[in-house]
């Protein structure tokens, strides 16, 4: 959590002097603040990353790394798959959640083949290797992958399947050292570094500085307790990542994640959405949320899901995610996973990333369905009637309720078991500061706060309350791009 309580904007006439000064002041240096540094530089600016740590990353050195990219990129091409600009755009529009900023997603969707185009240029590398497997990422390096339910009902009815995952590769996969997200964030920062960008650490954004006119001129921060004044000629750039680790803000606005670990680092506390909203920033789905569910695929996509009522509630081939959400949103926080003792052996005996369930014994194993709903505390019949009218179909390969691809379509026999999946749910928070095309931050007023950008986490980007993984990394790279080309030319 920042120690940060008043973030109300300070006026430049009381400012005694400049510790820093640069065109452009990034503050957080993540994937977003990285990309945001290249492109200003690239523009002709002096640049400046502020970062609150000891060292470059952020979250996005510890993820898996995937970065939602399509539109007929040469990775996807180059592995045999078709993919358009409007084909991802119907998926992304379908899946990316309620009030989806079409114009942003149009406007990502025309750009991703030029942005994975640019992130190899900046030696970002990645394997042609396709893993087509249910899994949250590959069990290796694969380069590839179906990363947000595209080939799974029922968005594989609104647009053409096309894997999106777009993963770098990694010497000796080790996520959470130098995973993918360390493969991606390593040859940006080295691009930054090259081009001139400097590098301030253990630098804790404070509050924003504004003239007379409103527009933001620099920053206060603080270092081990010392409060510093940074100039910025031109802009700055806010990409302090999200509010997960903001308990406050957590329990006003997405109350759903109260008391739950985040899928973030502690350092995502809100700061930048908070310094923006007191000048009078919108925020947009403060709301929206992304769920994880710590639940092997190859076991669900196996066996099927089931809610507190004993009843199957989505297609369990799907993203990880899509669960997630439909657990945690609407399901109560309540699920149980249903197999049979073949399908469990099936699965334990594939490759896979997901391999902590895999440790640990069904919490409920029965001869009999009604052996099972008895253990579990089901109602009489429920589970029973559940299993029947899945199996009467399974028969011949089909799940016309919800879907499911007939690959993974089989009967459930017995013996079988139950997985309690109850508490399955961790995420992070989605909405944040309403920006523009060009990563300018919106005031309440629709127009824009002068000289102040931002990109990834601390914005609403092209996620609405849908997820797929890649998204963040992806969203904040290429708004981040924006943001430092507009900065440097403001």
């Amino acid at each position: 959590m920042s120690d940060v309580r008043n973030v109300h904007p300070e006026r430049v006439a009381a400012i005694p002097g400049w510790d820093y000064e640069a065109d452009v002041v990034v503050v957080g240096y993540g994937v977003a603040g990285a990309s945001a540094a290249i492109e200003a530089a690239r523009g002709g600016a002096d640049v400046l990353v502020v970062e609150r740590t000891g060292g470059w990353g952020g979250a996005a050195a510890l993820a898996g790394g995937f970065i939602y990219l399509g539109g007929g990129t040469s990775l996807q091409k180059a592995l045999g798959f078709d993919d358009t600009p409007e084909n991802m755009e119907k998926f992304m529009t379908a899946a990316f959640g309620p009030g989806v900023d079409e114009a942003k997603v149009h406007d990502y969707c025309q750009g991703s083949v030029d942005h994975f185009d640019w992130l190899v240029a900046q030696g970002v590398p990645f394997k042609q290797e396709f893993w087509g497997e249910p899994g949250w990422e590959p069990p290796a390096d694969q380069g590839l992958m179906y990363s947000g339910g595209e080939n799974a009902a029922p968005f594989n009815t609104v647009a053409v399947p096309a894997p999106r995952g777009h993963l770098p590769q990694m010497d000796n996969k080790r996520t959470g050292e130098k995973g993918g997200g360390f493969m991606l964030m390593k040859p940006l920062t080295e691009t930054a570094e090259s081009l001139g960008v400097r590098a301030e650490y253990d630098l804790r954004l404070q509050r924003l500085i504004v003239d007379d006119t409103g527009a933001v001129v620099g920053l206060v921060a603080k270092r081990y307790g010392k409060r510093l004044h940074i100039r910025a000629r031109r802009g700055v750039v806010l990409a302090t990542g999200s509010f997960a680790y903001n308990e406050q803000m957590v329990r006003t606005f997405a109350p759903l994640l109260a008391g739950k670990p985040g899928s973030a680092i502690e350092e995502h506390d809100g700061i930048g959405i908070r310094v923006a909203h007191a000048l009078g920033a919108q925020l947009a789905h403060m709301d929206a949320i992304e769920v994880a569910f710590f639940a092997d695929p190859q076991m669900m996509a196996r066996g099927i899901l089931v809610n507190g009522r004993g009843q199957r509630f989505i297609t369990e081939d799907t993203y990880g995610g899509c669960v997630g959400q439909e657990v945690l949103i609407r399901q109560r926080n309540e699920a149980f996973l249903i197999i049979d003792e073949a399908a469990l052996e099936q699965a334990n005996n594939t490759r896979s990333s997901t391999s902590g369930m895999r440790n640990r014994p069904p919490t409920w194993v029965a001869q009999s369905v009604e052996e099972l709903e008895a253990d579990m505390g089901l109602p009489t019949g429920v589970l029973q009637a559940t299993v029947a009218v899945y199996n009467r179909h399974a028969e011949n390969g089909a799940d016309p309720l919800l879907g499911k691809k007939s690959e993974w379509v089989e009967p459930i026999g017995t013996p079988l078991a139950a997985y309690d999946l109850r508490d399955s749910t961790n995420g992070f928070t989605l909405g944040g500061l309403r920006t523009d095309l060009d990563s300018r931050v919106l005031h309440v007023s629709g127009d824009p706060i002068p000289r102040l950008f931002a990109a990834g986490r601390c914005t609403s980007g092209i996620c609405t309350g849908g997820y797929a993984s890649g998204a963040s990394l992806g969203d904040g790279s290429f708004y981040g791009r924006r943001a430092g080309r507009a900065a440097a030319t403001a």
